[in-house]
């Protein structure tokens, strides 16, 4: 590993969920000495990665990124194969649909069908949530024990009353997932909204996104139609992919991923 390269990349994930932060606090939780991180801040400002708060002291993720961002959705397999699917489950649902990948700790959002109400809506994609307050990323955790268990060994944020933080009960949920093919989470990463997901397999049966419907809490929990159309839709995109089986079956119990579990 080239050093330079990974306390770069460190800083921007330090950065990202849209914080601000002086190169002090950058420094501090880096274990950095500050000299260290200013100069690595001040070479990511020059390519457009970080940009500093006008008129401040503070830094958050640079326009550049966007552009990054967008080569990266573009190239993504997974993301055009699965579109014409959410597209359609969105229709059949009346429900906004997401599709997430893992970013560090955090599941993305590469795709994202808005409610064919013709509502006022905000696009998502390029949007990340914390994993474990995603039923997006629950997914993915589930079938990664490596994956939870890098997880697990931090504090977990907080973002609502309703988030989940403890590291016992996430590993429960995680094996009720594998056993139904299925995660939920209701107001845990934002109040008065609710999400199933289900897995995305590869032609290798590995898990390597899922999918979403985002359901307002006050119609919690959704009926058979919406569970059953999510799973479908899973299906149809692994089969694109050349997945011959569906659900996919963990390699080892998601449990056994956290010894407080």
């Amino acid at each position: 590993m080239i050093q330079a390269i990974d306390r770069a990349a460190k800083v921007l994930s330090t950065l990202q969920g849209a914080r601000h932060l002086g190169i002090t606090e950058l420094a501090t939780e880096l274990w950095l000495p500050v000299s260290t991180v200013h100069g690595i801040v001040k070479s990511l400002q020059g390519h457009g990665l970080v940009a500093q708060e006008p008129g401040g002291t503070r830094y958050m993720l640079g326009p550049a990124l966007l552009k990054l961002s967008n080569v990266y959705l573009d190239t993504l397999d997974v993301r055009a194969r699965a579109m014409r699917w959410t597209l359609e489950l969105a229709r059949r649902t009346g429900l906004s649909t997401r599709l997430g990948v893992q970013l560090f700790d955090e599941v993305i959002i590469i795709h994202h069908n808005q409610r064919p109400d013709g509502s006022q809506q905000m696009p998502e994609t390029g949007l990340s949530i914390p994993a474990h307050a995603s039923a997006m990323g629950k997914v993915l955790l589930a079938y990664s024990p490596e994956y939870a268990s890098g997880l697990l060994g931090r504090p977990l944020r907080s973002l609502t009353g309703a988030t989940i933080t403890d590291p016992a009960q996430l590993a429960i949920q995680f094996v009720s997932i594998v056993s139904d093919g299925i995660a939920t989470e209701e107001d845990e990463a934002v109040l008065g909204e609710s999400s199933i997901a289900a897995p995305v397999v590869d032609t290798r049966g590995n898990v390597i996104a899922s999918v979403a419907v985002v359901v307002p809490s006050s119609e919690w929990p959704p009926d058979s139609s919406v569970l059953n159309g999510l799973r479908e839709t899973a299906r149809n995109i692994s089969r694109e992919l050349g997945a011959s089986t569906w659900p996919p079956r963990a390699l080892q119990p998601a449990v056994a991923a956290h010894p407080q579990s």
